[in-house]
């Protein structure tokens, strides 16, 4: 075999032996190659669609991108919510909850019931109880199902409060996690 005969499975291209700087330039450029030069009309879309979510654009984007669709609804944990069985009152992030234009479904962390939660937040499309605690995957995933209904879990965001809740994601296929303190910002302290 000669030096200018590649071996099979060589694609022929440069040789990534130069060191750390070169295989990160051939990656870098190989990435930009593969992004697509989105047109200002799409980013603008997207830069509303993402306000009308009650998003950042950089969570957003990187989200569809993730996926490959647009989300059309969250679940809230009642955790996310503040909504407590001692104080089922008005929760402070219910005013953003009202502007987003999307699906709004909460799922009730026991002792709570759905019931219990949807008083408390009127503004939610549907209320259903979450999985419990130490619930085995296949119980997970149930419950995330039924609450999602009809919904693709791949367009529906799970905002939460507690670190259990962000394996509901992966039971329900779900497109992102979200902590409460980050999409709710300040509005999620202490009553």
């Amino acid at each position: 075999m000669t030096e200018n005969s590649a071996r099979i499975g060589h694609n022929r291209g440069p040789s990534l032996d130069g060191g750390v700087s070169w295989r990160r330039h051939c990656w870098t450029a190989a990435r930009e190659r593969l992004l697509p030069t989105l047109p200002v009309e799409v980013v603008r879309l997207r830069v509303r669609r993402a306000a009308e979510l009650g998003l950042d654009y950089r969570t957003y984007a990187s989200v569809r991108a993730a996926t490959g669709h647009d989300l059309v609804a969250f679940l809230f944990s009642s955790n996310a919510l503040r909504v407590s069985v001692r104080d089922r009152n008005a929760c402070r992030p219910a005013a953003k909850l009202g502007l987003v234009r999307a699906g709004r479904r909460g799922l009730a962390v026991m002792p709570l019931t759905p019931g219990m939660l949807a008083a408390a937040n009127p503004v939610l499309d549907e209320s259903h109880a979450a999985p419990y605690a130490q619930a085995r995957f296949t119980e997970l995933r149930a419950a995330i199902r039924t609450a999602l209904g009809p919904l693709p879990g791949d367009q529906v965001i799970l905002v939460g409060d507690f670190g259990l809740e962000a394996e509901w994601c992966a039971a329900g296929r779900l497109a992102a996690y979200l902590p409460a303190e980050r999409y709710f910002g300040g509005d999620t302290a202490a009553q």
